[in-house]
């Protein structure tokens, strides 16, 4: 079992990347973790796709089909998911067989502020609809107050989301065995 983690945020000191750094170290027995770089992806451009998909895009949508699951960790701007991430998903989801299809997906989100990315999941969940990724509804995991969660170096040292992602990534394994079985 592989789950693939894509981070809405290029920041190096993303606390959403931190997030998915977390995750590595809470999965279940016998499961890898690898983390997407959107950094090289250019933003999309239908000229660009007619010529060939970039480089990075094929590796995306490569790691992406590969993967049983994805965890997707999104910053949200201005009540929305940042435009990196939609790009991104956007190159992903491009004919032929785009790699979301039937693809058990878990959202989670980092904020400094209270409401924990809730809007920014909210609207992933929809773009997810048309593209038929499996969205778990539970159990949702919206880090807010993220800089007291993290410490300097970025490992979450809070105890109560260290088991909601826990939690979560159980959640996701079990729904991608079903899937494969």
């Amino acid at each position: 079992m592989h789950i693939l983690g894509i981070s809405g945020s290029l920041r190096q000191g993303s606390l959403n990347t931190a997030a998915l750094r977390s995750c590595a170290a809470l999965l279940p027995d016998g499961v890898t973790f690898s983390l997407a770089d959107l950094a090289a992806v250019p933003l999309y451009n239908e000229d660009l796709r007619v010529q060939g998909l970039p480089l990075s895009v094929q590796q995306l949508r490569e790691q992406i089909k590969a993967a049983d699951a994805i965890v997707i960790a999104t910053p949200e701007y201005n009540y929305s998911f940042p435009g990196v991430l939609k790009n991104a998903i956007d190159w992903a989801s491009r004919p032929p067989e785009q790699p979301f299809d039937g693809k058990p997906i878990a959202l989670i989100g980092a904020t400094p502020g209270g409401l924990g990315t809730s809007r920014a999941q909210y609207q992933l969940r929809q773009v997810f609809i048309y593209l038929n990724g499996h969205v778990l509804n539970r159990p949702e995991v919206m880090i807010s107050a993220a800089p007291s969660k993290f410490d300097a170096d970025g490992k979450l040292v809070d105890e109560t989301t260290t088991e909601n992602l826990r939690k979560l990534l159980t959640a996701l394994c079990d729904v991608a065995y079903q899937r494969k079985s």
